[in-house]
């Protein structure tokens, strides 16, 4: 694939996985991005998952032909993108290897080298000539990975991005762009909030016309569409208006007084109800949602005078990942000592802008009248601003 005249695809469609990262499910696979940049001198951008060696020095070969690389850039250390360093070397001996000190340090960890008589360490605004283009390297620390450079050619108005931009599925499934880039950045991205933002605001002085990151497709239209994603996903602002409903129930009537609540909301004006049962969704979907939505609400039973396990590790990867800016109420249900609520607040206590509803509502084994209208009042609570 050509991505300018100079700039060559070189990456690999990984579809023998299940697991991204042993917990993300990728039913469409996922892309190794590598590319490769023509010039007097020529660059390998980073290279792909150890699974792939053959086939992706099988594209560098087709794609130089009699011709040997001079710089392999390493823009970050993670092995689908790091493995094949050694392999690399080894058939191309004179390269020179392009990266940040990190990297380097993290080389010696993974292979046993930090690769001293080829190395080129390069930090903020370094630049790297290969002809006609011009490659500058910005420091992007914790995006998400303490060692990632980004580079920017400005000769074509490329910004080879590492990590940013990405999105899970191979590059030969057609699919909505954002539903699993929203579902990749937080959860692998999404702590590093603050970081993106830093990163944000030095692309902002770059004429971008192109994105290549490691993941996902080549982004060559409507970059402001990605750009603004970006902005509203690392500055933890809801995306949408709407409720999300994330329930454990033990027995059928927590996800009764769910699925009522629902209805109400949808009844009431709520722009968009969506109803997660975390011992049963990908996980990794329902938090999504939470981070999509404005408003939340967490129902669980009391559990061994805790929570639900569920729903413990759903809240979990909520506030490790800074979720802020949201509204959050609560059902809880216990048959004795009811303590869900207390507990669910609780873990929230370090995170920011949380507003909590007034209502709580509070079900003693079973929805009775009482219970039920508190589910009435905690509807029309969050639905008011929706009210004609």
């Amino acid at each position: 694939m050509n991505i300018t005249k100079d700039i060559k695809y070189i990456g690999v469609n990984d579809h023998k996985i299940d697991l991204f990262e042993g917990q993300y499910e990728v039913p469409n696979g996922i892309a190794y991005n590598s590319y490769a940049i023509l010039d007097e001198k020529i660059a390998i951008m980073d290279t792909v998952d150890a699974e792939f060696t053959q086939e992706w020095m099988a594209n560098i070969q087709k794609t130089l032909g009699d011709r040997q690389p001079d710089y392999l850039i390493i823009q970050h250390m993670e092995p689908d993108h790091s493995a094949n360093i050694m392999n690399f070397i080894n058939k191309y001996p004179d390269v020179k290897i392009v990266s940040s000190a990190i990297a380097f340090k993290m080389m010696k960890q993974f292979f046993g080298t930090d690769f001293a008589d080829n190395r080129i360490v390069v930090g903020e605004n370094d630049t790297l000539s290969l002809g006609t283009h011009e490659l500058t390297f910005v420091t992007a620390p914790m995006v998400h990975w303490p060692e990632v450079i980004v580079t920017y050619d400005s000769t074509d108005k490329v910004l080879f991005s590492a990590d940013g931009f990405g999105k899970f599925g191979a590059l030969d499934v057609e699919e909505d762009w954002a539903c699993e880039a929203r579902r990749y950045y937080i959860g692998i991205v999404g702590k590093y909030g603050f970081q993106v933002q830093n990163l944000l605001k030095k692309a902002a002085d770059l004429d971008i016309q192109i994105i290549c990151p490691l993941h996902g497709p080549v982004l060559t239209e409507n970059l402001g569409y990605y750009i603004n994603l970006y902005d509203t996903w690392s500055s933890y602002r809801p995306e949408e208006e709407g409720v999300v409903i994330a329930y454990t129930s033990v027995y059928g009537n927590t996800k009764k007084a769910v699925l009522q609540l629902a209805e109400m909301l949808k009844t009431k004006g709520c722009p968009k109800v969506t109803v997660n049962d975390l011992a049963r969704c990908d996980m990794a979907e329902a938090v999504e949602d939470a981070f999509r939505y404005s408003k939340i609400v967490l129902a669980t039973t009391t559990y061994n005078s805790e929570i639900f396990p569920f729903m413990r590790e759903f809240i979990t990867h909520l506030t490790e990942r800074n979720f802020s800016n949201r509204t959050v109420a609560f059902i809880e249900n216990g048959s004795w000592a009811p303590v869900a609520a207390k507990v669910m607040k609780g873990m929230f206590e370090k995170s920011k802008n949380i507003s909590f509803a007034d209502t709580t509502v509070k079900i003693m084994s079973a929805l009775n009248e009482e219970s039920s209208c508190q589910l009435e009042t905690l509807a029309e609570e969050l639905c008011k601003e929706y009210r004609s």
